[in-house]
């Protein structure tokens, strides 16, 4: 095999599997791994509460490909070449194996994230890639006879013959105009998984509170989502949250993070169903105060404060509640409508949807279909996936596929 020097901008997730898979593919490359930052790997440590949810359960890439708002088109081919199945694979054949929890999140089985950055590190050392940190791209320049001139932070200049960035969602604008010079249409990103903030009566104080199955709606468009919610100290999150986050991260943002939510809290239960278990519920336990009682098993605080919120006071028995006020705590039960009036993220585990557009990206190489010899893997592209390991799924994929493609390219 020929010695290219390969040049991997972005010492996450995807820059990380590129450049080992690309060492490991041709033992003859210079691999050089740029991380702008002096901690590579940072969204793999504090993934999955400082576990790390390295992937999903999912191993048929026309169903994986559905949890992908943005990218599932492209990255179905790309699935058939490298899946979930491989991923795990991989890591067990590098000494890591990992555990599939009951909603189909895969974690290593030391519940750990260190062990997944130590197996990526030590890896790439050992096949010979080189990773400099606190080192990030100033400025690219492709050479006439092909591959680039890159410019680094430190001001220091290298020679490439290929070049991969991933740098991940950045929402800096030197690193779009970037892209933009070397002939990319960039699609502007945007935040996707992210909570929502609610400033409503009937959640005060119950933060940490959860429903295993809650349905999720934006009033007066069509975006929905069902799952477990969680209260938090700011209103509500959970997978059913964040899902409705990542379908709707565009529109969303078009309404500044301020709309009307509609929560039913039975799930897929309907109104008209609700309210016919609320009947028989009712009629069978006419004695019991509706404060103690609960037909749906609700947490015990919520359905104390809906029923308030329909007004029905706690002491109330079940004889006494009006068909009137039947139909108000159905209404507080499965449309109850909250104000939401912005959003919160975490910083270090950010997602964003927008990035590199990819009909300009060939998804068997990773490689530019305008400017040969750069390649592009993980969130710089716009794909992006919902909360479950996804997107470090993503990552993995193109990461392998570009590492493969300039290791002989």
């Amino acid at each position: 095999m020929s010695k290219p020097r390969v040049i991997i901008a972005g010492g996450g997730a995807a820059g990380f599997f590129a450049a080992i898979a690309c060492a490991k593919a041709n033992p003859e490359a210079e691999v050089l791994l740029f991380e702008a930052t002096s901690n590579p790997l940072a969204k793999v440590r504090v993934s999955g509460g400082g576990r790390c949810n390295v992937t999903h359960a999912c191993f048929e890439p026309r169903e994986l490909v559905k949890r992908y708002p943005r990218g599932g088109r492209e990255l179905l081919g790309a699935f058939s070449r490298w899946q979930p199945r491989d991923t795990v694979a991989w890591f067990e054949s590098h000494g890591v194996d990992l555990k599939t929890e009951d909603d189909g999140r895969m974690f290593p089985v030391t519940d750990c994230s260190a062990t997944i950055i130590d197996c990526l590190s030590r890896t790439a050392s050992s096949a010979g890639v080189k990773l400099k940190t606190n080192c990030g791209l100033k400025d690219v320049q492709p050479v006439a006879a092909g591959g680039f001139m890159v410019t680094l932070s430190s001001g220091e200049t290298v020679a490439c013959d290929r070049l991969l960035i991933a740098t991940g969602g950045s929402r800096a604008e030197a690193g779009l105009a970037l892209l933009k010079k070397l002939g990319h249409a960039v699609e502007p990103p945007v935040p996707s998984l992210f909570t929502f903030h609610i400033d409503d009566p009937r959640l005060k104080d119950l933060a940490g509170l959860s429903v295993e199955n809650a349905s999720v709606s934006v009033v007066a468009t069509k975006l929905r989502e069902l799952g477990p919610l969680l209260v938090t100290h700011w209103g509500m999150s959970g997978p059913a949250v964040l899902k409705l986050s990542a379908w709707g991260a565009r529109a969303l943002h078009e309404l500044d993070y301020k709309f009307t939510l509609s929560v039913n809290w039975l799930g897929s239960t309907s109104p008209e169903a609700a309210r016919t278990g609320l009947t028989t519920a009712r009629a069978a336990n006419a004695r019991k105060q509706v404060g103690t009682w609960n037909p749906f098993s609700l947490p015990a605080r919520l359905w104390e404060r809906l029923i308030a919120a329909a007004g029905v006071p706690p002491t109330m028995t079940w004889a006494s509640v009006s068909n009137q006020l039947l139909g108000a705590i159905v209404a507080q039960l499965t449309t109850g409508e909250y104000v939401v009036s912005g959003k919160s993220m975490n910083k270090e585990e950010f997602v964003t949807c927008g990035g590199v557009r990819l009909g300009e990206v060939d998804f068997k190489t990773m490689q530019s279909r305008v400017c040969p010899g750069l390649f592009f893997a993980g969130e710089v592209l716009d794909i992006d996936g919902v909360t479950g390991g996804f997107n470090f799924q993503a990552a993995w994929t193109t990461g392998w596929l570009a590492g493969q493609a300039m290791a002989i390219g």
